[in-house]
């Protein structure tokens, strides 16, 4: 698996778990997917603090499956960035894009490969979003009576649920990013991705995302974080 995994210092300013520190978040993803079979591809986006960049330096040279990029470009356009270098893989490669301020619960690297046999994208993250109905404060227009409209399928591992969108942090295939390019593309000419609108322009060409009940990974900000885990014990 190719995994790009972003991070920068000067990320949207957000209420987050007392321990998702920059540091915590990908030393919790590394104890995950630290896995021979994996190449991680960390890009390193307007990185000024110089403590992260030591802490950065450190990692690249204890790890042989890592190497890390410095950019100067934005949210939008580092993913941009490193989703034009994954469409450049072999079409059979699965392809991880992390954001800097996710947790990861053990079996996530599993999980993934598990997904991917049965859908065409996969997130680790369980939206809080999905359970709270639009008229009463909700951000998900879709939400009513406490859900979505979904089908719920078993792999060896986990029950998943299918999903209208999720955050920029997912997993797919690099021939189904390439026959997607054009979607991604087009949500990327702002400073911020448009996820939620490319996942249901996704949706309505036909693809499939797949949410594992209850999730395996979290974004760390407080209000979003996936239900039924004590993430600050992670």
């Amino acid at each position: 698996m190719n995994i790009y995994y972003r991070i920068s210092n000067n990320s949207y300013s957000k209420i987050k778990l007392d321990i998702a520190t920059k540091e915590y978040c990908l030393n919790n993803f590394l104890k995950e997917f630290n896995n021979s079979d994996n190449h991680i591809h960390i890009i390193a986006d307007n990185v000024t603090d110089s403590q992260l960049i030591n802490y950065l330096n450190e990692l690249e040279t204890t790890y042989d499956m890592i190497d890390i990029e410095h950019t100067s470009l934005n949210n939008a356009q580092s993913f941009k960035y490193v989703f034009n270098k994954a469409i450049q893989l072999d079409d059979d490669d699965m392809v991880y894009f992390v954001e800097d301020d996710y947790l990861h619960l053990p079996n996530s690297f599993n999980a993934i490969i598990e997904a991917l046999t049965i859908s065409d994208y996969v997130t680790l993250y369980d939206h809080p979003d999905k359970y709270i109905n639009y008229n009463e404060g909700g951000d998900n227009p879709f939400i009513e009576n406490g859900g979505e409209i979904t089908r719920v399928v078993l792999t060896k591992t986990s029950h998943w649920k299918l999903t209208n969108s999720t955050t920029m942090t997912f997993a797919s295939t690099v021939n189904t990013l390439k026959q997607d390019t054009h979607i991604w593309m087009k949500h990327l000419t702002t400073a911020h991705p448009n996820d939620f609108i490319a996942f249901l322009d996704l949706r309505n060409i036909g693809r499939t995302l797949l949410s594992p009940i209850p999730g395996l990974s979290t974004h760390c900000e407080v209000k979003y974080v996936s239900p039924l885990t004590d993430w600050s014990k992670i």
